[in-house]
């Protein structure tokens, strides 16, 4: 049984009197321990498909079963827990807290869980080894590199050792040995972890990256990427699953 079941899933917005569609009855699976990257041009609906699926957003129409339980029809309240236990988001500007140290930004979504202190220490602990930025803990955002921050914000999203990890342009704001790097955090956090990712990039290399990549065109997910698209023009061609 897949871990992430999309069905059906369509999102529409109103603009200017004209209904847009960027979600047009999008299916996919999404297996435990995969790792999937979501291409498409801008406006394509790469953004809002990871904001449904992490519970930020919700759908028109359709269906969404994260680990067994359909979040479509939660509440409000049962949601947000939904998203405290079960989602790790990745953004493209970090979004820390400039107030904190990465210790504590790390820490901030174990406090809406029911852990006493010693466990939510040795969980930013963990966190902050696993991402290789033990030594930075006590940092102010304003005192690390974009790389580093970058880093702080994965440890925050994978810290409650959530069902799945949504990465949105997560290496978009950076340079491009600072985003090799990271992509090779992400990658070993796959691979050693078994953490369950779906990254939206619209850099082909960055792409390339993850176990099956595709991509979103006006509101579908087209069945296969071009081998255009992929790095030196290899022949990369992903089934949609």
């Amino acid at each position: 049984m897949p871990l992430v079941e999309i069905r059906g899933v369509v999102k529409e917005y109103s603009k200017g009197g004209q209904t847009i569609r960027p979600l047009d009855g999008v299916d996919l699976d999404v297996d435990r321990g995969e790792f999937v990257s979501l291409m498409g041009a801008s406006g394509s609906g790469k953004s809002t498909l990871l904001n449904l699926i992490a519970g930020i957003d919700r759908p028109d129409s359709g269906s969404i079963v994260v680990g067994g339980t359909e979040i479509t029809g939660l509440s409000r309240t049962r949601m947000a827990a939904y998203r405290a236990a079960h989602v790790g988001y990745i953004f493209q500007t970090h979004n820390l807290i400039p107030v904190l140290t990465a210790y504590e930004n790390v820490e901030l979504p174990l406090l809406l869980l029911p852990l006493a202190r010693r466990e939510r220490r040795k969980r930013v602990e963990i966190a902050l080894e696993a991402v290789g930025i033990s030594d930075r803990a006590e940092h102010y955002p304003r005192q690390l590199s974009g790389g580093q921050e970058q880093r702080v914000g994965i440890a925050r999203a994978v810290v409650t050792d959530p069902t799945v990890v949504v990465a949105d342009e997560p290496t978009g704001d950076l340079d491009p040995d600072t985003s090799q790097q990271i992509l090779r955090l992400l990658l070993r956090l796959n691979e050693e972890l078994g953490t369950t990712l779906l990254m939206v990039t619209h850099d082909p290399e960055a792409a390339a990256v993850a176990g099956r990549a595709l991509r979103l065109d006006h509101g579908h997910l087209v069945p296969r990427l071009v081998a255009e698209e992929m790095p030196g023009g290899t022949e990369a061609v992903e089934d949609a699953g």
